[in-house]
């Protein structure tokens, strides 16, 4: 199931699919933002913003809007 970033429950994992690459801060590509890698929500902030992930073993945060335009899917054995 896809859905983006900003869509996914604390704890749940994603396989990150796609996104305008044009809209991503250059430092989250660098990180591993990039798609094939897996993602893992870790935490959101008490109103919601920003989003506190792992991606490929690296802790970032990252804005509710950028979340937003990144395409996830599901991992399967995390599926609510």
């Amino acid at each position: 199931m896809k859905v983006s970033l900003a869509q996914l429950q604390r704890g749940q994992k994603g396989i990150i699919q796609d996104f305008n690459i044009d809209l991503i801060p250059l430092k989250l590509l660098e990180m591993g933002c990039l798609p094939g890698n897996e993602v893992q929500l870790l935490q959101t902030a008490p109103f919601g913003d920003p989003l506190y992930l792992t991606i490929n073993d690296c802790h970032l945060a990252i804005r509710l809007e950028t979340a937003s335009i990144i395409e996830v899917e599901i991992s399967k054995e995390n599926q609510l």
